[in-house]
């Protein structure tokens, strides 16, 4: 693979994908599902894994999946709601989806939504459609320790479905920056529990035409993003994630790079 230093034009995109709840997050009623009752987890390790690490010489799945399990099916059955879900039921499972968050596992925080999903985060181009390319997406960005909260939100309830749509605002712990960004989560009843079928964030668009300054943890978002134009071996893909007039000066190439034809053919 070829490496590359470059001068890159750059627009501004904020860091707002998921949050970790509030110090004291709202508890509200819900139906207990049976403690078999276990829907599907996957045992890959994560590198935000439940649970210290194991001592030199044992292994390292059983207690960390173990803790997982339990973790999971007690949310479980916090969101094994009756299907007449109100407002405040709906409003919980953001809740809940912070929770998970806040164990700093990416599997539990994947385990929140539905075995066919669709989340669009902020900081990647790439849908994610699947448990493993959900929890992919946290394994990283739960790292970041974010904390937020429903700045406004409208609630929709329909046959097996609710909606929660509006925009959050969020702290990054890690750093102490605040975004606010819109959100939309879709939620469906399956297996008897309320999952996350669908979840889109994205940036506030004023705050990108008013020229906000951008902070370093959404520079770092930035190369995500090229680095996950890398990822799908696509040069043009790549390229596009340069600027009109963008100047590539390569590793690996005399040659400097100003237009899209040019730096696509150094990615090929």
């Amino acid at each position: 693979m070829k490496f590359s230093v470059a001068i890159v034009g750059l627009s501004f995109l904020c860091v707002a994908s998921g949050f970790a709840p509030n110090s004291h997050p709202k508890q509200y009623t819900a139906l207990h599902a049976p403690e078999n009752t276990i829907t599907h987890i996957g045992t890959i390790a994560s590198s935000t894994e439940l649970g210290a690490r194991p001592k030199k010489g044992a292994k390292k799945s059983g207690n960390s999946v173990n803790l997982v399990t339990k973790a999971r099916n007690e949310m479980n059955e916090k969101a094994k709601l009756g299907d007449s879900i109100s407002e405040k039921e709906v409003r919980a499972l953001f809740e809940l989806w912070n929770s998970a968050l806040a164990t700093g596992d990416s599997r539990i925080v994947a385990a929140r939504y539905a075995k066919k999903p669709v989340l669009l985060p902020t900081v990647s181009d790439q849908p994610r459609t699947d448990y493993e390319s959900v929890k992919d997406y946290f394994d990283s960005f739960i790292l970041k320790k974010p904390q937020g909260k429903i700045v406004d939100g409208i609630i929709h309830i329909g046959n097996g479905w609710a909606s929660d749509m509006g925009i959050y605002e969020f702290t990054m712990g890690a750093t102490g920056d605040k975004v606010k960004a819109r959100y939309t989560y879709n939620y469906i009843k399956e297996d008897g529990v309320w999952k996350i079928q669908h979840h889109h964030s994205s940036v506030m668009p004023e705050e990108i035409a008013m020229d906000k300054a951008i902070t370093e943890d959404e520079v770092r978002g930035l190369f995500s993003l090229w680095n996950n134009a890398l990822a799908t071996l696509d040069p043009k893909k790549v390229a596009s994630r340069y600027a009109k007039k963008g100047v590539l000066l390569p590793t690996v190439s005399d040659v400097p790079r100003t237009d899209f034809p040019s730096i696509e053919d150094y990615f090929i």
